[in-house]
């Protein structure tokens, strides 16, 4: 493929866009915002869009966007050696002052260092010059656990762009090169130097701690950077409206950010506090704005109705004429107006999370609803003319046992029988999909020193699971394998010496079985291992706001299978507290 070719489809993609920017390079920072998978993914990639806003916002910056090419133009680019061009302006990559990477999935991570290569910049930071771009990985992954890439990083963004990306044009504009600006951001929060920080590793092969850079003003750990309020800024919403995405021209917009729940797995549940919801007027202006171009509004939040506004927001939404999509709905985010109002907006399918079949469980969990609330709420969505509904269990978790794969069937089952009970009398009948997913203790969380449950296990629930549910009319499950849950692990629990095995399996095809032998690394190590003993754990070196103190003693309490409630649950299972002590 021609530097020609790949410019004219740039300008073919632009021809489809609405509301992207084009501002003259000049005397401007110039940033290369990268999303590490396809156009078609990263267009309806919210934080990417807000990112991309944040940057544009500022008058001395232009930001422009690339993306990781489709697998044919992939092969053509590389096999040309032509170099990477931006969307907007269609310029080479590596001519940029620096490269923005927003992540948001472990599986990306060797889209990191394919983007880098076609870029023609060195993957790892050490072999980089100052002139090279400078390599900034941010996104959700990095404020969670950033060591398996922090080798390949000049710079991590740990935390929310809000805060992030105006401290980061403000130091460019200070620096007098980039050894200084490395120093001028070390000390802000949310700005992880990597280089400034030399991990130290025991005898037997656990982190113990870092050695600091002197004169480098580089703290341990460094402060996640958040938001206090929302009620200065605007909320994430999509800016750049297009067919060629994963949502079509779906208008997607944040509406609260945090979920007080608290359940022990949920490592967004605990990164994103505090709750807080963004301005009710703001959402509905910018909602007004898009509807020219859009017909389906996506409402992002892990706790749609901690926003005290919600029923105003949706029924105004209703009348803008926009049919609505929440994202996955928590059981107390299930109410009679708010189930009508999406109903009547047009939809059909409603997603929720009963994560296990056991009351038991959840409340090993801290998962605070029971099944006697799942199906009352069940009840409600079915009544309503609502015909599906998709389900998110866990399989791995701590305590199960064979009677909680049992349990799962009895409640998927119990939910089909409300389904049909509705169902049948309007002549249609609809679908219950679930899907599973092996528990991966998640940095950040009360099960950060868990191992995961090893391989022979989880495949022996899986097989259990998928006898138990074979042969049900209308209910389809999706239960991923051991194997794919394994290498995502390692990239969740990993250190810098997992960054060779992310080179060798973006070398070879991702094959994480080969790139692991090839690097000789000890991936059983990461995931199967208890660490409950580590002084240290690699993502320490970012400090989320939460105390292990915290959650040891929400880990001792779901063994005593007591649930932790969330202030606006307490008066309502005042029933349950005797039981939980």
């Amino acid at each position: 493929m021609s530097l020609w070719q790949q410019r004219e489809r740039a300008r073919v993609t632009l021809s489809k866009e609405t509301g992207y920017v084009l501002k003259p390079h000049g005397a401007h920072l110039r940033v290369a915002l990268a999303f590490p998978n396809t156009y078609w993914v990263g267009m309806s990639n919210l934080g990417f869009q807000t990112v991309y806003r944040l940057f544009n916002d500022q008058r001395n910056v232009v930001c422009e966007r690339v993306f990781l090419p489709p697998k044919q133009e992939l092969a053509e680019l590389v096999a040309s050696k032509t170099p990477l061009v931006t969307l907007e302006s269609q310029s080479m990559v590596n001519e940029f002052d620096a490269i923005a990477f927003s992540v948001s999935f472990e599986w990306d991570y060797v889209n990191v260092l394919t983007l880098l290569r076609l870029a023609g910049v060195p993957c790892y930071a050490a072999d980089r010059t100052s002139r090279h771009p400078l390599v900034v990985i941010g996104g959700a992954v990095t404020f969670v656990n950033p060591e398996p890439l922090a080798p390949f990083a000049d710079v991590i963004a740990a935390g929310e762009g809000e805060v992030l990306v105006p401290t980061l044009g403000r130091a460019f504009f200070e620096a007098s090169d980039r050894r200084d600006l490395l120093r001028l951001l070390a000390p802000e929060r949310g700005f992880y130097i990597p280089s400034f920080y030399e991990p130290q590793y025991a005898s037997d092969g656990r982190l113990s701690g870092y050695r600091v850079s002197p004169d480098t003003n580089a703290p341990v750990p460094v402060r996640k950077a958040a938001l206090k309020t929302t009620e200065a800024v605007d909320p994430p919403a999509t800016g750049i409206f297009t067919p060629d995405t994963e949502f079509g021209s779906r208008f997607l917009i944040e509406v609260v950010r945090g979920c007080a729940n608290l359940c022990r797995f949920c490592w967004a549940g605990y990164n994103y506090l505090p709750v807080r919801a963004f301005p009710t007027d703001r959402i509905l202006q910018l909602a007004e704005n898009a509807r020219a171009y859009a017909n389906r509004v996506g409402l992002v939040s892990i706790a749609l109705c901690d926003h005290p506004d919600i029923e105003r927001i949706l029924a105004r939404l209703h009348e803008m004429g926009y049919a609505i999509s929440p994202a996955s709905l928590r059981l107390d985010d299930i109410t009679e107006p708010i189930v009508r109002l999406l109903r009547a907006s047009g939809e059909r399918t409603i997603t929720i999370a009963p994560e296990t079949g056991s009351d038991r469980l959840r409340r090993v969990i801290n998962k605070t609803v029971t099944n006697d609330e799942i199906l009352d709420r069940a009840e409600l969505i079915f009544a309503s003319g609502l015909e599906n509904l998709k389900l998110y269990y866990m399989i791995g978790l701590p305590t199960e046992t064979d009677d909680d794969l049992v349990a799962m069937r009895d409640l998927t089952l119990q939910l089909r029988e409300c389904m049909l009970k509705y169902a049948k009398p309007r002549g249609t009948v609809g679908r219950i999909i679930g899907s599973v997913n092996p528990l991966i203790p998640k940095p950040g969380t009360a099960y950060q020193w868990l191992p995961m449950e090893d391989d022979a296990s989880i495949d022996r629930k899986i097989k259990r699971l998928r006898g138990l549910m074979a042969g049900i009319d209308n209910v389809y499950f999706n239960i991923k394998s051991e194997r794919h849950s394994y290498y995502q692990a390692l990239l969740s629990l990993g250190d810098r010496r997992v960054a060779p095995t992310i080179v060798a399996a973006e070398r070879n095809g991702q094959n994480w079985r080969a790139a692991v032998a090839e690097t000789g690394l000890d991936a059983d190590f990461y995931i199967f291992r208890d660490r409950t003993h580590d002084a240290v754990l690699p993502w320490d070196i970012i400090d989320g706001g939460m105390k292990a103190a915290f959650f040891h003693s929400e880990y001792d309490k779901g063994l005593r299978e007591e649930w932790t409630l969330p202030p606006k649950r307490q008066q309502e299972n005042a029933k349950l507290l005797p039981m939980i002590g």
